[in-house]
């Protein structure tokens, strides 16, 4: 992949990632910060990326990893509870209920309930992009939705 084919790829998907790293994150300004230090990372290791193909799923990996670095840092300057949530245009995110039942998973579960229902990843590119056997995925994206369908029954 060249620089140019890369510079495709992002605009592509600059809008994915930065769905994915707000999901994430619940901040605006940090989706923003890891995804720019995302695209910086991938762009300088771009000839360590074996087969383009998997691009999509590569890039996510570092968006991820750049996600899980980035709550460590925040966790470190105060506690979660503390930090602003700011808006996002995203409806069927942006619901409280389901905003706070998502926040309440684990780190695990959460990364697969994003990856899979708010980015639209597969099956197979989840798994690819948490770097977890394909079960796996299943397994905690059945346990998530018990989760989030038995805190969202008590809200009602």
């Amino acid at each position: 992949m060249d620089k140019k084919e890369f510079t495709q790829s992002i605009e592509a998907m600059k809008i994915q990632l930065y769905k994915t790293a707000y999901l994430y994150l619940g901040n605006e300004t940090s989706a923003m910060e890891a995804v720019d230090e995302t695209i910086f990372k991938a762009f300088k290791a771009l000839k360590k990326l074996r087969q383009p193909q998997f691009f999509n799923t590569w890039i996510t990996r570092i968006l991820i990893n750049e996600c899980k670095k980035e709550l460590k840092r925040l966790k470190r300057m105060s506690p979660r509870e503390n930090l602003p949530i700011e808006k996002y245009d995203e409806v069927s995110y942006d619901q409280l209920p389901l905003k706070e039942a998502i926040a309440k998973l684990s780190e695990e579960l959460r990364c697969v309930v994003i990856l899979r229902y708010f980015s639209g990843y597969t099956l197979s590119e989840t798994a690819k992009s948490l770097d977890i056997p394909q079960g796996t995925v299943v397994t905690r994206q059945r346990r998530a939705l018990n989760l989030l369908k038995l805190e969202l029954s008590e809200v009602e």
